[in-house]
């Protein structure tokens, strides 16, 4: 089977096209958030971090595949290494390159993706232990969230991560981002106000739930009697 017979991603949105800059009929507004996508994804590119919205909190971004790059998330939120990070990416397909779901992983992830959820599964070889603190499991997020989807499209894996400082809250407007953060990063994506709920974690293959929020509910229905295949 292959990615595209398969995974069943919802394309581009045409406002994920316009911030793609694929539109040339965009709104001047979008325009002006193709250019900060534009700008972040090559601080991305640089090895620099950059903060951006998904539909949960703002995240802290950065290549989640250069050690050095991950390295400094961590040095910046001063969160402890051995607390892993997930990977953000713009789609199921592109999970699967990175990562080695089961195929109970792939149709849970197929069912919740995009969406509040991240999906803990077997890494690739590309995933450096910096990001999973030496583990041999990754969690995958791939946002519900335009601006974000486009973002991850310019840049392959980024991390995804709150934009706080360990210890304090996460923020859901760039306005509360603290001294701090906003000082470590080369650019924020301005996405407006987020939600603010927490993305459930969860480990299809085990059928466990490490921390419970969006979607928790459903979550726990699917895991119990997940649909049959075929």
């Amino acid at each position: 089977m292959t990615d595209d017979e398969t995974d069943g991603e919802k394309p581009p949105t045409d406002r994920e096209s316009a911030l793609s800059g694929r539109d040339p009929g965009a709104s001047d507004r979008d325009s002006a958030r193709a250019g900060e996508l534009r700008a972040a994804a090559a601080a991305v590119g640089r090895g620099e971090l950059i903060v951006y919205p998904t539909e949960t909190v703002y995240g802290l971004g950065a290549d989640a595949l250069d050690a050095e790059a991950v390295d400094r998330v961590f040095e910046l939120k001063g969160r402890d290494r051995s607390n892993p990070l997930s990977l953000g990416v713009a789609s199921v397909s592109d999970a699967r390159r990175y990562t080695r779901p089961t195929e109970r992983a792939l149709a849970f992830a197929r069912a919740f993706l995009p969406g509040p959820v991240t999906v803990v599964v077997e890494r690739g070889d590309a995933v450096p232990d910096a990001l999973t603190g030496g583990r041999e499991r990754v969690g995958i997020r791939v946002p519900d969230h335009d601006l974000a989807r486009a973002l991850l499209r310019r840049t392959g894996p980024v991390t995804a991560t709150s934009a706080n400082v360990s210890g304090t809250g996460s923020v859901t407007r760039t306005a509360d981002l603290s001294d701090r953060i906003r000082e470590g990063v080369a650019g924020v994506v301005d996405g407006g106000e987020t939600p603010g709920t927490e993305s459930t974690v969860v480990d299809p293959e085990a059928g466990t739930i490490h921390r419970r929020g969006a979607m928790a509910g459903a979550i726990e229905a699917w895991l119990a009697d997940p649909p049959a295949e075929g």
